[in-house]
């Protein structure tokens, strides 16, 4: 495989979340790859430091503040882009909120306050942004999903969780209408990223990183670059049979059974030494 399988040049990426987190480290990967950006975020300041670094790199940048869980902002949005792009190449589908709390409490206007940002919201962006590479013919959608698409997280997590499964099966559905007329849809589930939001919860529950961590054979939490790698090569036409996939982002925490015990920590649990064997 060679380095122009990984080559963004002339193409335009938009990424939803672009001020902090995994929207940043999505925008600068493809930026150095050689993709033009836009940037939405509701944090304008944020957004703006971050085309100031893309800009640096020589490429050209379009920030903008847009409600992604508001599909009318979202179509001026995409009229925008157009304006200053003419074509979407990569959507990197990454903002979004969602909302802790038990099930018996969970008041039905904050769920569905949660349904219209991550699922509405995401779903606003990819039609958009799918009508615009159908026309061209091809492109690449990223969705931002969980591991709550697939397995429960509890502790509060119900909303969040019906939202993210919906935007798995989102883009299933997708990756099967458009994948033959040259339109990719896959979907990554992080684990534990850390990000502000995160942080503050560990700080005010001084066990929580413990808990997280016993769950993650790596030994640590996400950090948003870890996303980039994956980011460039789904944007890019390295990864031009791959569609309709959900990939884990998660230090092997899906792989682990829920009873299982990390490597790190077997001698701990009584795990006995490996003999050799003739």
């Amino acid at each position: 495989m060679t380095e122009s399988f990984f080559d963004l040049a002339g193409k335009v990426a938009l990424v939803s979340g672009a001020a902090q987190g995994l929207g940043q480290a999505t925008a600068l990967a493809v930026a150095r790859h050689g993709a033009d950006v836009a940037l939405v975020d509701r944090n304008l300041d944020g957004a703006n430091a971050t085309g100031d670094r893309i800009r640096a790199m020589g490429r050209r940048v379009l920030v903008v503040s847009t409600d992604v869980s508001d599909p009318l902002a979202i179509r001026s949005l995409f009229e925008r882009v157009d304006d200053a792009f003419n074509r979407v190449d990569f959507l990197g589908n990454i903002a979004g909120d969602g909302h802790l709390a038990a099930p018996e409490d969970l008041a039905i206007v904050d769920l569905m306050r949660v349904l219209q940002n991550l699922v509405v919201g995401r779903f606003a962006m990819c039609q958009e942004a799918g009508r615009r590479m159908l026309a061209q013919g091809r492109g690449s959608i990223m969705n931002i999903g969980s591991l709550a698409s697939t397995t429960a997280l509890g502790r509060g997590h119900v909303a969040y969780s019906m939202a993210m499964g919906a935007v798995v099966q989102m883009t299933r559905e997708l990756s099967t209408e458009w994948s033959h007329r040259g339109v990719r849809v896959n979907c990554v589930a992080p684990a534990q990223v850390v990000n502000p939001s995160l942080d503050a919860r560990m700080r005010a529950d001084p066990e929580l990183e413990q808990r997280f961590l016993a769950g993650i054979p790596a030994g640590r939490l996400g950090q948003p670059r870890d996303i980039m790698g994956l980011a460039v090569l789904l944007a890019s036409d390295a990864s031009e049979w791959i569609t309709g996939a959900v990939i884990p982002l998660d230090g092997g925490n899906l792989a682990m059974n829920a009873g299982g015990t990390p490597g790190r920590d077997a001698a701990r649990h009584g795990y006995p030494p490996m003999t050799a064997r003739t």
